[in-house]
This record gives structure tokens, C-alpha cells and sequence, in this order.
């Protein structure tokens, strides 16, 4: 068995017509933007890590963990989900390393609130989270602004 494992996420959610749904990405809110749609808070950066670092335990992924059928769950703190699925992958023998995220969306802009984002993900994770903001270019449904994306790499180490 390897003592290095890594693991990729990916989550994307659509904007809301809900006028009254926030935003929130990597934990932080973004006050007067269009907030995404989803069971939980629709937190497609923390969604991206917490896949990441379940797939890097061999623990499966974050709709196993936390079902978007469970009611309990609706409008559900995403940070507090990877913290969560952060202690599932300690209690498995792993430790986290490091996560890599990179979001796609053409507003709002990310470097204002990146360094609060990393921080908040960095201690719900136990573990460096670093967050890089892309625009799409006005290409396809993303540069339509008509959602948000993610991907994140995560390396867990025994």
C-alpha cells in the first residue's frame, strides 16, 4: 500500500432565481451577488475539496457522505461538510497534505476575497488549501455566467 494517495474533485452549480440565495464560495459570502442553486449552500469550492480528499482516502464521494435527499442537510453549512469529511479521512488512517482548487466563473472576481477563502478552507481541511480564480472567457455556459465550476487535487499522505 502507497503512503501517498491523491484525488481529484470537481462540482458545478447553476445560478439561482432565488433573489434571496447568497453567494457563497470557499465559505466566504459575497454580499449582493447571485447566489447558486443547490441542496446545501451550493458552495461549489468546498463541494470540489471535499470530493478531492474522500476520493484520495478511497472514501467515496461527497453525495455518499452527505446525500442531497437528506432534509436534513437543505441549506447546509458546506465548510462544516468538509470539515466533516475531513475527520472521516483522519479516522481512515489518512492525513491530509494539501489541496489544490481552481474556480471557473466571470464574476465577481476572487483575488479580493481569496486570502479569507483559503483560511476558511485551510482550517475546515487541517491543511494548506490554495484557491485559484478563472474567467472563461465569455466561452460556453460558464462565460454565459450561468454557473460556477471547480476542480481540486488533494494529497493524502499515511
Amino acid at each position: 500500500m502507497t503512503d501517498l494517495r491523491i484525488g481529484h474533485g470537481f462540482d458545478v452549480h447553476p445560478f439561482s432565481d432565488d433573489p434571496d440565495r447568497g453567494l457563497v464560495l470557499g465559505g466566504v459570502a459575497f454580499p449582493g451577488e447571485r447566489g447558486l442553486a443547490g441542496h446545501s449552500d451550493a458552495d461549489a469550492v468546498a463541494h470540489a475539496c471535499t470530493d478531492a480528499l474522500l476520493g484520495a482516502a478511497g472514501l467515496g464521494d461527497i453525495g455518499a457522505m452527505f446525500p442531497d435527499t437528506d432534509p436534513a442537510l437543505a441549506g447546509a453549512d458546506s465548510i462544516s461538510l468538509l470539515g466533516q469529511a475531513s475527520a472521516a479521512v483522519r479516522r481512515a488512517g489518512w492525513t491530509p497534505g494539501n489541496i489544490d482548487c481552481t474556480v471557473v466563473l466571470e464574476a465577481p472576481k476572487l483575488a479580493p476575497r481569496r486570502d479569507e477563502m483559503q483560511r476558511r478552507l485551510t482550517e475546515a481541511v487541517g491543511a494548506d488549501v490554495t484557491v485559484k480564480g478563472k474567467r472563461a472567457e465569455g466561452l460556453g455556459t460558464l462565460g454565459r455566467r450561468e454557473g460556477v465550476a471547480c476542480w481540486a487535487v488533494a494529497l493524502v499522505t499515511r
